[in-house]
């Protein structure tokens, strides 16, 4: 499809384009319209004409950008303001990790960020394109965390081949086990004891 089409096509149903993201402008009413009804009926009850409803878009207009909803969905994981990071940045690499893993257990804890998350990744076993799109969030959130650990590097805080990706996944994992899957409180000092377990090992130095 063209862009002159393209555009013509959200003019006509009050879209429009967004010119940065390459869909329509109500993009964010889309998205955030996607995230809630993931909250509240899963991946299964997720549905393209749903979105539509509540989003005030056509169905049509949605199904020009995004052929599925796994796709919709994707856009959206990335996009939607329920999972927005604010990347910190408080002067060491043990203070921004701490306020990155406490955005963690937040979003964990509390709906409907919680169950936006908790849905996403259980459909995953149901949908290839769903795991793809998985694939895609994350890829996304560490490219957006990458300054906290170019910061580090620089400050002497982390040797330059130091694998961030595997640093996050440890923090995430521990929240995601404590939280999701083990249904444990989270102490008070949870965030900086896995934190500094993670930067400095549990066993004592010698």
């Amino acid at each position: 499809m063209s862009e002159k089409r393209q555009q013509r096509d959200g003019k006509q149903d009050g879209t429009g384009g967004t010119g940065r993201g390459g869909g329509p402008r109500k993009a964010q009413e889309i998205f955030d319209a996607t995230l809630d009804l993931l909250a509240e009926k899963g991946y299964a009850g997720l549905t393209i004409e749903g979105v539509a409803q509540r989003s005030g878009v056509n169905k049509t207009t949605l199904y020009r950008w995004w052929p599925s909803k796994g796709a919709l969905l994707g856009a959206a994981l990335i996009g939607g303001r329920q999972l927005d990071l604010t990347l910190p940045d408080t002067g060491s690499l043990q203070g921004d990790l701490e306020a990155l893993l406490r955005t963690a257990v937040e979003l964990l804890s509390t709906p409907p960020a919680c169950d936006i998350a908790i849905s996403a990744l259980g459909a995953v076993t149901h949908s290839p394109e769903l795991a793809g799109v998985l694939r895609d969030f994350f890829a996304d959130r560490i490219s957006r965390e990458q300054p906290v650990f170019t910061r580090a590097v620089a400050r002497g805080e982390l040797p330059a081949d130091a694998d961030p990706m595997l640093l996050v996944d440890l923090l995430a994992g521990a929240a995601w086990l404590r939280i999701v899957l083990r249904q444990a409180p989270v102490d008070e000092d949870f965030v900086s004891r896995a934190v500094h377990t993670v930067l400095n090992g549990a066993c004592t130095a010698t």
